[in-house]
């Protein structure tokens, strides 16, 4: 695993770098180990909460989850669990569909560390399409767009770049834009 670990509003000391190293770093039990594993690791205190965000990123697998509380080793420990739920349930998911997606099956291992998959099986089960044409427009357009529609997303054609692009409300209150890439 290779830990790009960095602190907003803290110092990050040798003792909470090696905790959160040495956490995170149990969860490479569920990937092959010829595959590298870039880690991105940020702690920040705002306010008096320690807030740590985790994106673990591996080729087209990306696994990602954020945690707040008021102590960051308690912080710590909660964001791993969240990112081992989803590691978990994404394993589950593959081996029930058996995708023949090289790329993401063999990142993980064929054999389970972990023999609890049942518990966090979730059937995805999509109750509604929706169809709609992409109105050429810019980027502050969309989000004036989203606003209007009460959204929290709002996909677009950007006749900037001529793609289709999301905006989005991020949890402080400020705006996201995904493009692909």
């Amino acid at each position: 695993m290779n830990f790009h670990i960095r602190g907003e509003n803290i110092q990050v000391t040798a003792a909470l770098r090696d905790y959160a190293e040495k956490k995170i770093g149990r969860l490479d039990r569920y990937f092959d180990q010829d595959h590298s594993l870039d880690v991105h690791v940020t702690m920040r205190v705002l306010r008096g909460d320690s807030t740590i965000e985790v994106s673990m990123t591996m080729g087209s697998v990306i696994v990602r989850a954020e945690e707040t509380h008021e102590d960051m080793y308690a912080a710590i420990d909660l964001v791993t669990e969240k990112l081992e739920r989803q590691m978990r349930k994404h394993k589950t998911k593959l081996g029930r569909k058996i995708r023949v997606e090289a790329g993401t099956k063999l990142a993980f291992r064929e054999t389970s560390p972990v023999a609890l998959f049942e518990e966090d099986e979730v059937d995805i089960e999509i109750v509604r399409t929706k169809r709609f044409d992409l109105k050429p427009m810019d980027s502050e357009e969309a989000v004036l767009q989203m606003d209007m529609l009460g959204h929290n997303f709002f996909v677009f054609h950007n006749s900037e770049t001529d793609s289709v692009n999301v905006v989005y409300r991020r949890n402080d209150g400020k705006y996201g834009l995904i493009e692909p890439a």
